[in-house]
């Protein structure tokens, strides 16, 4: 199997764990929890978007073969996103109002930003392949994409009011996602313009990194 496959199926079946959560531990007061809707129907159809994007413009990142044991460690590394959601009913978590609708504001951008820029990214690796990518989503920041996840799992995380998931958040970036970005620039390494397009740009924040 694919790393694709155990990332998709586990990214589809996070609908399902938050309704497993909702069955099995929400009593009166969760059942008027706003803070746990919310987080079903952000993470939730997040995971089905993510499914649609692989199926219709996957990652190269992801269509490498891997064993069942990593395969498994992939599902393991994931299911800390789940920690959010079994904070939100076991604690009876519900935020104000303004506070919900920054975290919704927080995932929309974020969505934009990802699958915006996984498309670009797509459709020029496509057509025009052997180019580096320095235009429109990529102009400014070379790993958009991550911002973008960044922020949908930040509006996610922060739903729960507690460091836990933020934490498992910041350890995603610091143990995968930076050695990602800097292994591709590594990569980037091989276009002769490159050293300019990375002097002009952030590896994923703006104005910061």
């Amino acid at each position: 199997m694919k790393q694709k496959h155990f990332i998709d199926i586990h990214k589809g079946a996070t609908f399902l764990y938050i309704l497993f959560l909702l069955y099995f531990l929400s009593d009166s007061l969760s059942n008027n929890n706003l803070n746990i809707y919310v987080y079903l129907s952000l993470h939730g159809t997040y995971g089905f978007l993510w499914i649609l994007k692989s199926y219709i413009y996957p990652d190269r990142q992801w269509e490498q073969k891997c064993t069942i044991w990593y395969g498994l460690f992939i599902w393991f590394g994931l299911s800390l996103y789940w920690i959010a959601p079994y904070l939100i009913i076991t604690q009876d978590i519900q935020s104000e109002n303004w506070y919900i609708a920054i975290c919704i504001s927080m995932y929309i951008i974020g969505i934009f930003l990802h699958f915006t820029s996984d498309m670009q990214k797509y459709v020029q690796l496509k057509y025009n392949p052997n180019n580096l990518i320095t235009n429109l989503m990529f102009s400014k920041i070379r790993n958009i994409n991550y911002l973008g996840e960044f922020l949908i799992y930040l509006g996610f995380s922060l739903l729960s009011e507690h460091w836990l998931p933020i934490a498992s958040l910041f350890l995603f970036v610091i143990v995968i996602w930076i050695p990602n970005m800097i292994k591709k620039d590594k990569s980037l390494s091989r276009y002769s313009d490159f050293k300019n397009y990375k002097n002009k740009t952030n590896s994923i924040f703006p104005f910061i990194w």
